[in-house]
């Protein structure tokens, strides 16, 4: 007899494969036909569309007018270095989202990204190319650097420029590509569930687990107006909503920490999976995870004190006997 469900079976497995630095696969499974792609593409175009990434919005040029104008002693005209510039990649530092920065270069020279870094900025793309600079030639130029999501055209990035300055469209996208593709699975003796591998490729600004990051809560954001207004629930949901606050936080996953990439690794790789299961281990436990090493181990305790647990701290018994059915369950 044909097994009959009353629910589609939840994916449980997770996974990071960190290709390069800019680059990862992030991979789910097992889900029923058909779920794979439906959750694929919309994720594919939040991760186009909303990644938040930096760039020039403005610039002002000592002896230049106009984008079509020229500067005395530089290879490239203002067109020119104005295409140059929205091929380098800005980082701003310390939390801030927009900032002036004030440049000044003496020639012979051939100014490139890595020449921009300062204590306020990153250049993630160092080896792009600005200007030439011929001898006895000098080039002194502000940019106005600002963090935003996708593309804002240069009539929409200021209502009024300070005189002398020359509005830029905007990329701020740090998303270079995301693609995906969906694979069968084995689940017991029935090959057709699937895994959906996403390729995700920055350009540096943001890592591709954090872009991921990113596209889930706006994915959550955008459907939260359905909770707020229809109130239907699925069993899991009327199940967890008897379970104790701290029950709820223990049991979310580790990606919900933060954590870098090595870090994450070491645990996924060692088949730690929940919050919970780090809150239960003692410090020695934690040590002895393979290939974790002291910068990583510093990393996980200080994230799981911001979430509220210590390693190896007390839990309420009802809540730890709760947490090991859940991880005994997976």
């Amino acid at each position: 007899m044909k097994k009959i469900k009353t629910t589609p079976l939840a994916p449980q497995e997770f996974e990071v494969e960190q290709i390069s630095e800019n680059e990862a696969n992030i991979m789910a499974y097992p889900f029923e036909t058909g779920f794979a792609i439906s959750l694929a593409h919309p994720l594919r175009r939040f991760l186009l569309s909303s990644s938040v990434g930096y760039a020039p919005i403005a610039i002002k040029i000592e002896g230049a007018k106009h984008e079509f104008d020229s500067v005395r002693g530089m290879l490239e005209d203002i067109s020119d270095f104005i295409l140059n510039l929205k091929e380098i990649r800005f980082k701003l530092l310390g939390g801030i989202t927009e900032t002036e920065i004030n440049y000044s270069f003496a020639g012979p020279c051939d100014i490139k990204g890595s020449d921009l870094t300062n204590s306020e900025v990153e250049v993630v793309t160092p080896s792009a190319h600005l200007a030439t600079l011929n001898e006895d030639s000098t080039l002194n130029f502000s940019i106005k650097i600002a963090q935003g999501i996708g593309y804002v055209a240069s009539e929409n990035t200021y209502d009024e420029l300070l005189e002398g300055y020359i509005a830029l469209d905007a990329y701020f996208t740090p998303v270079r590509s995301a693609t995906y593709k969906i694979e069968n699975v084995l689940v017991e003796d029935n090959p057709n569930f699937e895994r959906v591998i996403i390729n995700i490729r920055t350009d540096g600004q943001i890592s591709p687990l954090d872009a991921f990051r990113n596209s889930l809560e706006v994915m959550y954001a955008q459907l939260a107006v359905f909770n707020s207004e229809i109130s239907v629930k699925a069993p899991a949901t009327i199940e967890r909503a008897e379970e104790s606050p701290d029950l709820k936080k223990l049991t979310g996953h580790i990606d919900s920490l933060g954590l870098s990439a090595r870090s994450f690794n070491c645990l996924d790789r060692s088949n730690i999976k929940l919050i919970g299961e780090i809150a239960l281990m003692s410090t020695n436990d934690l040590k002895n995870v393979k290939n974790l090493g002291k910068k990583s181990y510093d990393e996980i305790v200080e994230k799981l004190q911001e979430f509220g647990y210590e390693v190896g701290g007390d839990l309420a018994d009802d809540v730890v006997s709760a947490l090991k059915k859940k991880i005994e369950a997976l």
